[in-house]
């Protein structure tokens, strides 16, 4: 049996675009793997930066305790200096600081 012309072209038109669609598929593929690749390599940098975070804040109950600890050292230093002003006329105090710097 022999094909027709018209036969043969549409079965050669078959083939070439069976074999594109091969090519595009494999392409498609290759692109899938490459991008996997990527996000697996970012995923475990992503894992490696959230378990040092971990160990960064594990001593985060400190915080609370140093705050108040600054709070107290921010609190004996307004002291001294509410205590230097009132002796000292060279320092200004808040009083003299609402009143527009003058002072007496």
């Amino acid at each position: 049996m022999e094909l027709s012309p018209q036969d043969a072209t549409a079965w050669w038109v078959a083939i070439i675009a069976g074999f594109v669609v091969v090519l595009a598929v494999a392409a498609l593929l290759s692109l899938l793997v490459y991008f996997v690749r990527i996000i697996d390599r970012r995923v475990a940098e992503i894992r490696a930066t959230l378990a040092t975070i971990t160990e960064n804040t594990a001593s985060t109950a400190l915080i609370p305790q140093t705050g108040d600890a600054v709070d107290r050292v921010l609190a004996e230093g307004l002291q001294h200096h509410l205590f230097l002003g009132r002796v000292l006329p060279s320092i200004p105090t808040p009083a003299a600081a609402t009143n527009g710097g003058a002072r007496s």
